[in-house]
């Protein structure tokens, strides 16, 4: 199977990022490298809580690209699962296309992670691609699922500027053209983290993005499900995600005011706090 990587020094160099950044966090944690549904698949525990929150990253990110997430997830009191999505740049399996990358075979792959990690129940948080596994995910162990500008459910809006940024990033690698796009994800006026521009840039330089994640195979199962966007997401603008969640969850879309489609970079605070409320709508923003 091909690998997302360019090179084998591209792989290390990446790989290495992550574990710098890892070894360089200050929150005490363990790392556990699995074999899930065939997939070597590295996850990040922190935190001593009996509450366990499982974040699942979306496109490009993986734990070492989220620890201001998972900081403030501990400081609320959880303790925090982080996994690397295989298929995904960072310590995970780099097999491209697994499962026919089809969002069934990742609910089902998230469904064994949670199996494997925990014996009681947790709560999940999955950011855009990472919200459409947790979406399809049938795990009996999920209690309540908080969705961060999820994919899955409506076509990604991709203008013109975004579309340049995006080709400038893929085309041309260097830290400018990475800033820009993360620039043009976030909020008007928000800079992005330095070590996410140079990651970023690691990124297009040495792997292979994955497309849009197609439809959520969404489980029987009902589960209280908090839905929330920025009000200035460029992939899901409200207007667009929040007909295709009423539509799809039945629920109502919480607009994040003062951010982007990296909610999880802007307003990581305000996320944990949403744990505590599942199923209610978050409009009123940090």
């Amino acid at each position: 199977m091909d690998s997302i990587y360019r090179s084998t020094t591209g792989e290390e160099l990446i790989r290495g990022w992550c574990l710098g950044r890892l070894a360089a966090w200050q929150v005490p944690h363990e790392r556990k490298t699995l074999t899930v549904k065939g997939a070597m698949t590295h996850v990040v525990l922190a935190g001593a809580s009996t509450t366990t929150v499982v974040f699942v990253p979306g496109t490009n990110f993986n734990a070492a690209a989220s620890l201001p997430l998972a900081s403030a997830l501990i400081t609320s009191g959880y303790r925090v699962l982080l996994v690397d999505v295989p298929g995904q740049p960072g310590l995970s399996s780099g097999q491209r296309a697994l499962g026919s990358g089809r969002l069934s075979w990742y609910g089902a792959w998230l469904s064994e992670v949670i199996e494997k990690i925990s014996s009681e129940r947790v709560a999940v948080m999955g950011h855009s691609f990472g919200a459409a596994i947790a979406l399809s995910s049938d795990s009996p162990r999920i209690d309540r699922l908080v969705l961060v500008s999820p994919g899955g459910l409506t076509k990604l809006r991709l203008s013109p500027g975004l579309l340049a940024a995006s080709a400038a990033w893929f085309l041309r690698p260097a830290p400018m053209h990475s800033a820009r796009l993360l620039r043009a994800m976030l909020a008007p006026g928000h800079l992005p983290r330095e070590e996410l521009v140079t990651w970023m840039t690691l990124v297009a330089r040495h792997a292979r993005s994955s497309g849009a994640p197609g439809a959520a195979a969404l489980p029987a199962r009902p589960l209280p499900r908090l839905v929330v966007t920025g009000a200035h997401d460029v992939f899901l603008p409200p207007r667009r995600l929040g007909p295709a969640v009423r539509c799809t969850l039945g629920a109502e879309l919480g607009v994040v005011a003062g951010a982007g489609h990296l909610v999880v970079e802007e307003c990581p605070d305000y996320l944990a706090t949403l744990l505590k409320s599942p199923g209610r709508t978050a409009s009123e923003g940090p």
